[in-house]
């Protein structure tokens, strides 16, 4: 069985994997020459994760009170937002690009009004029925 550390969203997880159908003569032997580079291919992944949230902090603020609130359709991710808090939008101009399943989809604004505030980030992921913005 091989060992590997795995971080995923911040979290760390420890993986044991099983090799099926090796023979049980090459898998003792090949079990601490292989130990050891695991060990070591976690590290740099460790070091690198903390870097991916403090990239990509969200702005979090709540809509105020009267705004119309811009829900992700799907899930992706947010490659440009074209908007910023304060800029006036009319109905159908778009707000942000959100990337799914390998296609960018313009998300537009609903409604005319003022972007109140943006809760996403450029790179984030988001999810079906997450808040991206709200418009006054």
């Amino acid at each position: 069985m091989k060992k590997y550390n795995i971080i995923v969203n911040g979290t760390a997880y420890a993986v044991e994997v099983e090799e099926v159908g090796a023979s049980t003569t090459a898998a003792p032997g090949a079990a601490p020459t292989a130990a050891p580079a695991p060990s070591a291919a976690p590290a740099p992944a460790a070091a690198a994760a903390p870097a991916a949230p403090a990239a990509a902090p969200a702005p979090a603020s709540a809509p105020s009170a009267g705004a119309k609130t811009v829900e992700c359709p799907m899930p992706g991710t947010i490659l440009d937002i074209k908007v910023k808090p304060g800029d006036t939008v009319a109905v159908g101009q778009v707000l942000l690009i959100l990337e799914a399943m390998k296609m960018e989809n313009e998300i537009t604004s609903p409604s005319a009004g003022i972007i109140d505030s943006i809760m996403v980030n450029r790179g984030a992921s988001a999810n079906a029925g997450d808040i991206l913005l709200s418009i006054k």
